[in-house]
């Protein structure tokens, strides 16, 4: 069965609605942490729409489970990774109008400044991850970039309008991870997975952590993050 990420970005979010200091991120974490929870996820965006640097450094300094650091390529983030040392950094990509992440990293095109980034974290003891669709030429790449370990976009999955095209996609997921693994890639999956799809990919073999977020978040606002974590950790066991 795969671990559990747990994302708590949109508990910053809710902080920054109002600009003070509730709901605190980092006591989501450490509740998080307790209810079984392998790994935290926190994205420090470019635009520091809801974690801060302060929030990252106070994570490293009393999360015991792994750190994961989501993040995008620019020298400045880099440069922030680097000095709080998560154990993990996942490359994203980052539009500055999105709501969320809309897709996976494109290595293809961007593979040079990729390639050094995740040659940097290494060097700063980061392992590095990319975030990317469940496209095979995508995977060859990030395999190239010197990478061990890559996580899927899970998100044409999520937002599946019929069965039939969410079976579509979960297949692609399936030759994807079969795909990722069979080169010595540890595989990973993410992006809009809630308490009714996840058990599926959970019982992808391949895959080892699924990291979710605005689910998890979403149901503490009325049954607590403690017992949000239980329940999704009950989900895809």
């Amino acid at each position: 069965m795969p671990t559990l990420g747990v994302n708590i970005d949109h508990v910053a979010t809710l902080r920054q609605a109002r600009g003070g200091a509730e709901p605190d991120p980092i006591l989501a974490a450490m509740l998080a942490q307790s209810a079984g929870a392998e790994s935290i996820v926190a994205h420090l965006r470019e635009d520091r729409r809801h974690i801060k640097e302060r929030d990252l450094f106070l994570l490293k300094e009393v999360v015991k489970v792994k750190l994961n650091l989501e993040m995008s390529v620019q020298e400045d983030i880099v440069d922030i990774a680097c000095k709080v040392k998560p154990e993990q950094a996942t490359l994203v990509p980052e539009k500055r109008q999105e709501l969320t992440t809309e897709g996976g990293l494109d290595v293809l095109s961007g593979f040079k400044k990729i390639k050094q980034v995740a040659a940097r974290l290494r060097k700063n003891g980061i392992c590095a991850s990319i975030f990317i669709d469940p496209d095979i030429k995508q995977i060859a790449a990030a395999r190239k970039t010197g990478v061990n370990m890559i996580e899927l976009h899970t998100g044409s999955y999520s937002l599946a309008k019929s069965q039939d095209e969410r079976d579509r996609y979960f297949q692609e997921l399936v030759i994807a991870a079969r795909y990722a693994r069979a080169n010595n890639l540890h595989v990973f999956a993410g992006h809009g997975l809630n308490y009714c799809n996840a058990s599926r990919i959970a019982g992808i073999k391949e895959i080892e952590e699924l990291n979710i977020g605005h689910s998890i978040v979403s149901r503490a606002v009325f049954v607590g993050m403690d017992q949000a974590v239980r329940e999704m950790k009950a989900l895809i066991i």
